[in-house]
């Protein structure tokens, strides 16, 4: 560990998340992304992730180990021997950290003695109709198993910290406050670091004056009405339990005081691993690149009826979880109404695709939308048939062109090539407005983003400068639609729009600075208020901060418009430009700096 801290250097250090090799939100990636930043302070042997074990997802990503004599591959072992199902191994991410993954569907306890336990010891509902509650609960007593077999295993002066993230790691800080204080190991210490209140969240969904509102709401009469009282009380406890009580914003944080009835000590921000580039151009050939594989999917999406000038196209985007009015979907859509009546007028030739990435339910990809792109991969076949045997025989008939002209080039294509590439482009042809959803939904009347499309009345019609593209999918390597992953997206892309107005932090702009990319965001976000404190001209370095405190919400969409209108009359060298100083920029937002928090945080719990 580096000498920097005043943490003994025996320390060990055990943190614990539901999103650890689980991927569902945001804190999946922070956790990730922060263990090379981790690992600089602390000995690899010293440190180890817990979660939950879900096959699907964690076999792919964790090397299993035989427990090498290290403190954790110890308590696995005794884990194993309560009756869990236990994995334990090495994370194959930056950094290779110890993993111990518990199974939440494993343990000595039946499901009424858990539930029983919960209600007598903690004063916490267990609910029997709550699927994920019970999983979350099993998890916990595990993890409350597994933090008490390393402190036993550890010497009184080897101190231990345990950092748990959210509700759903949250049980193990109440059930130590529970043990009588001769079984409480007292070198363990605990941390807890609350992302976003799980009440918040419900909370903002549905009151529009959440913030102006907040010091009058009644945490347990709310909690009961929104059916979520086992989380909101767990949440409670480890807030009020923990040696030191986290969160990652100064917004968060007054919520935490006024629903948790904890001010935390101190704020955690989320940060990022920018990787840096020796030359400029090797990030803009990153965005080149991947621009182009966009352009692959704009051209089997749209092409058919609607071709776009793919020179003057821009691709914005917005994603994260499904919540429509909290992550500022309806305020985007309302504004690129706006956008798409100004550019329009104008006669602007810029156009612009918009994709709403965010997961919901759907049955399958549409049909159609694969169709066309097998006859876009089809005619690309075609085009390229007809390139070789125009490669092949233009040489050959230069070479016997007595009068050396350019022979005719219809007369280097055989009839059979020339028939194919004709009924390729006929089946190619359609009159149908492209989708503006790539999926068949679920739900199509009731989903809030289509219902705001109709709404605002943007269905790729040929004369509207605003394209709609609604991805109700994670973007992976996978997908058959785009074959690349997130990050790659998210480069090929000119800007992103996050006007959230419930964000504790906000990690998806983070990515796209990361990237070079320009990004929305607002002050109702952690990222926002962060970026509005700290950073004197964020506009330049192309981080945009829309002002949602005590305004109404038509100013906001106009001041959303005025800021998609500023990047789309931009010229291609001031993007390139801006690219440039928002990759510079990256570095302040990197864990090489922001990490420091995280070891003040362990250091006050010794204290």
């Amino acid at each position: 560990m580096s000498a920097r801290t005043s943490l003994s250097r025996n320390t060990h250090l055990i943190e614990a998340a539901w999103e650890v090799c689980n991927q569902v939100g945001g804190i999946y990636t922070v956790i990730r992304t922060k263990i090379p930043g981790i690992l600089q302070h602390w000995n690899h042997q010293h440190y180890v992730l817990t979660g939950p074990y879900f096959p699907a997802q964690a076999d792919a990503v964790v090397d299993p180990q035989d427990e090498d004599g290290s403190v954790f591959g110890q308590a696995a072992q005794l884990l194993r021997a309560r009756g869990y199902r236990v994995v334990y191994g090495r994370w194959l991410v930056p950094g290779r950290p110890q993993v111990v993954l518990i199974d939440p569907e494993s343990g000595p306890l039946s499901d009424e003695d858990i539930r029983r336990k919960l209600q007598d010891e903690l004063g916490i509902p267990c609910p029997a109709n709550d699927p994920l509650f019970r999983q979350v609960a099993r998890f916990n007593l595990g993890l409350f198993e597994f933090c008490l077999r390393c402190s036993e295993l550890l010497p009184v002066q080897s101190p231990l910290i345990a950092h748990f993230h959210e509700w759903m790691a949250g049980l193990p800080i109440a059930l130590l406050q529970a043990l009588p204080e001769t079984l409480r190991p007292g070198h363990l210490r605990t941390v807890f670091t609350t992302h976003a209140t799980l009440l918040g969240r419900y909370l903002a969904m549905q009151d529009l004056d959440f913030y102006e509102n907040l010091a009058g709401f009644e945490w347990q009469r709310e909690a009961r009405h929104y059916g979520i009282e086992p989380g909101v009380r767990t949440e409670r406890a480890a807030a009020n339990g923990a040696d030191v009580f986290t969160t990652v914003s100064a917004i968060t944080a007054d919520e935490c005081t006024h629903l948790l009835g904890r001010t935390p000590d101190l704020l955690l921000p989320n940060g990022i691993n920018s990787e840096r580039f020796e030359a400029l151009h090797e990030f803009q050939n990153l965005h080149k690149q991947n621009k182009e594989r966009i352009h692959a999917f704009t051209m089997g999406h749209f092409f058919r009826s609607t071709p776009l000038d793919l020179d003057t196209t821009l691709y914005f985007f917005t994603s994260g979880r499904y919540e429509f009015r909290n992550k500022g979907f309806d305020m985007t859509l309302d504004a690129l109404s706006r956008v798409n009546t100004a550019l329009r007028e104008a006669g602007s030739p810029t156009s612009i695709v918009m994709f709403f990435i965010t997961r919901a339910p759907y049955h399958s990809i549409n049909p159609n939308v694969l169709e066309s792109r097998a006859l876009l991969e089809e005619l690309r076949n075609t085009c390229d048939e007809v390139a070789e045997e125009i490669k092949q025989s233009l040489l050959y008939r230069a070479l016997r062109e007595p009068s050396r002209r350019l022979p005719d080039l219809n007369s280097c294509i055989s009839e059979h090539i020339r028939l194919r590439l004709r009924r390729s482009l006929q089946s190619w042809e359609s009159q149908e407005l492209p989708y503006v959803t790539t999926h068949t939904m679920v739900d199509s009347d009731g989903d809030p983003i289509l219902q705001a499309i109709r709404r605002v009345k943007l269905f790729n019609h040929r004369e509207d400068p605003v394209k709609i593209v609604y991805h109700p999918d994670f973007v992976t390597q996978l997908s058959p639609l785009f074959g690349m992953e997130y990050p790659e997206f998210v480069r090929g892309c000119h800007l992103g729009i996050f006007p959230s107005y419930y964000e504790p932090w906000g990690y998806t702009p983070l990515e796209c600075v990361s990237s070079g990319v320009p990004a929305i965001t607002s002050n109702l976000s952690g990222f926002g208020d962060y970026v509005q404190k700290s950073m004197r001209n964020h506009r330049r370095q192309g981080l945009y901060v829309v002002d949602r405190r005590s305004r109404s919400y038509q100013d906001c969409v106009e001041e959303l418009a005025g800021y998609m209108l500023d990047i789309a009359a931009m010229s291609r060298r001031d993007r390139i430009e801006l690219r440039n100083r928002t990759e510079a920029g990256s570095p302040l937002f990197g864990w090489d700096r922001l990490i420091k928090h995280y070891q003040k945080a362990y250091t006050l719990s010794q204290r």
